[in-house]
């Protein structure tokens, strides 16, 4: 076998589904192998975009989802989207190609020091030495990428490495990634939480991604409902608990940490995003719970009375049982929850005020709230873009976790149609029916617009023969052309010569086969060393 086949079957053999890519030279003969394993392959306009694809499928399925790209620009373009999964915690794997190592030094084509470029973006970079060695890597960048706190992985092909054969079964040693283990947590740490939550007087549970990730939906929905604790999502924990839910006090959010006096965390960190669980907008005062599956998360920025690492699930299930076995339930009498539902109804008639106003030009609140009437309730929602997403995060609801998709921990603009394009092929293979919606604000959309060809393209490998890109001048009221035929095209150029200070796109449709001239060498012509 080649090394494009060993890999492929390597991916396949570790139970990897789908590669997002924008292929080229070292890597088209690795995307047909990928699919000839059995792989699922999206070919993207982009290589960010491919990468913020990749990254959402390995959020929704908790395996790594993988981005194909090209030596050089490709790898460079996808280091937004390495950076974004290693900051949002989740499993992406990176496969570029890169220039023959006997072309290194020379000027080779696209030549890049590719695995240096990623590190600081990943856990794990590696360049295989040979290709009966790619299994193990493979084996160790998946593994990387899903255990702990999960993020990105990189490896890099030469394509001398991609073509060379070798002879025997290099498969057969491979060891099969399994899914992480969950740490419970110490059980005398979950004692001292247990006292803790149950000597609080205004208790309050932060739900973060850590949970919806770690599939703790149940655990935590039956501590809120048994123990009646109020308790806050952040924007990707909506769902884990439905927003409509009693406890749920989103609406009364600065009210809540403000007073808080003891506060849960549940896979939820204190960065940027909960005000690094800081004063003014943290009760100084506050004493701190912290799950996290990764240690070294535990006590960053304000220092926790109790830090339990351990897996979200697990330890939830162990609070609950250790807070009902001492008959604890926060009592509603001391005027703490009515006193943040209060604040939520004040809140929300303010914004009802903003709905009824739908007189254009249309302001964000009746938009949102005119949307949620008719949207299905289990649809997954993508949102980015400042004022859309913020705004939208509380008028758009969530019932189910892993359900909402945004710029997350980075505040990367340009992930929604990567992110809706995964979410629709996770909806088609493991729950059809539901619908994805994707909101994005203008400028957002404007990052990665051209997705859209990728979403209604049937060819994974090639772009739609008959895309209208002429009708992108009607954005801003100009023109475009469309020719099939060389007066079409002659005369389309002299129209647009004649326009002044305004641009024109000429749309010529090319023969799917055509080619260039026979070669006497290959375009990039190899040493003979």
């Amino acid at each position: 076998m080649d090394g494009n086949k060993i890999l492929a079957q390597a991916l396949a053999a570790q139970g990897l589904e789908y590669v997002f890519g924008v292929i080229g030279i070292p890597v088209v003969e690795l995307s047909l192998a990928i699919q000839q394993a059995g792989l699922n392959y999206v070919g993207m306009r982009n290589e960010q975009s491919a990468c913020y694809a990749a990254q959402a499928m390995g959020y929704l399925t908790g395996k790594p989802g993988v981005c194909l790209v090209v030596s050089g620009p490709g790898l460079v373009h996808a280091l937004g989207g390495m950076a974004n999964a290693q900051a949002n915690c989740w499993p992406l794997l990176v496969i570029g190609g890169s220039c023959p190592q006997d072309h290194e030094g020379i000027g080779g084509f696209q030549e890049c020091s590719q695995v240096e470029l990623s590190r600081p973006y990943c856990k794990y970079s590696a360049r295989p030495p040979s290709p009966a060695l790619i299994p193990l890597h493979v084996e160790k960048a998946i593994r990387l990428a899903m255990y702990g706190r999960p993020g990105s992985s990189y490896l890099d092909f030469p394509g001398n490495i991609l073509s060379q054969q070798v002879e025997g079964d290099c498969l057969s040693t491979m060891v099969r990634v399994n899914p992480p283990p969950r740490p419970w947590a110490d059980p005398s740490l979950i004692q001292q939480a247990s006292k803790l939550l149950m000597t609080a007087k205004k208790p309050l549970i932060i739900i973060g991604k850590g949970a919806a990730y770690s599939g703790a939906e149940h655990a935590v929905k039956e501590l809120v409902t048994l123990c009646r604790l109020p308790f806050l999502p952040t924007p990707m924990g909506k769902g884990v608990i439905d927003d409509a839910h009693m406890f749920c006090v989103a609406s009364a959010r600065t009210m809540a940490l403000q007073q808080a006096d003891v506060i849960l965390l549940l896979g939820a960190r204190l960065n940027w995003i909960l005000h690094f669980g800081r004063a003014p907008r943290f009760n100084p005062q506050a004493k701190i719970i912290q799950i996290d599956v990764c240690a070294e998360e535990l006590h960053n920025s304000v220092s926790a009375k109790v830090a339990i690492q351990a897996d979200i699930r697990e330890a939830v299930k162990q609070l609950t049982s250790e807070l009902i076995s001492n008959n604890w339930v926060h009592p509603l009498s001391n005027n703490w929850f009515p006193t943040l539902q209060l604040k939520c109804e004040n809140n929300r008639a303010t914004v009802a005020k903003m709905i009824a106003d739908t007189a254009p030009p249309l302001n964000y609140y009746t938009v949102f709230h005119h949307i949620q009437e008719i949207i299905p309730k289990d649809c997954i929602i993508v949102s980015e873009g400042a004022n859309t997403m913020d705004i939208g995060r509380s008028l758009l609801l969530n019932s189910l976790p892993r359900h909402r998709l945004d710029a997350g921990t980075f505040g990367t603009m340009g992930v929604g149609l990567g992110f809706a394009i995964a979410a629709a092929l996770w909806v088609r293979d493991y729950a059809p029916g539901k619908k994805v919606l994707c909101v994005e604000g203008d400028s957002a959309f404007g990052f990665s617009g051209m997705e859209i060809e990728t979403m209604f393209r049937t060819p994974p490998q090639s772009l739609t023969v008959d895309t209208h890109y002429e009708r992108l001048m009607e954005l801003g009221g100009g023109k475009g052309h469309f020719c099939t035929t060389i007066p079409q095209l002659q005369d389309a150029l002299k129209e647009a010569l004649q326009v002044k200070n305004r641009p024109s796109i000429i749309n010529v449709m090319i023969n799917p086969s055509a080619d260039r001239k026979p070669q006497t060498f290959s375009w990039l012509t190899e040493s003979k060393l």
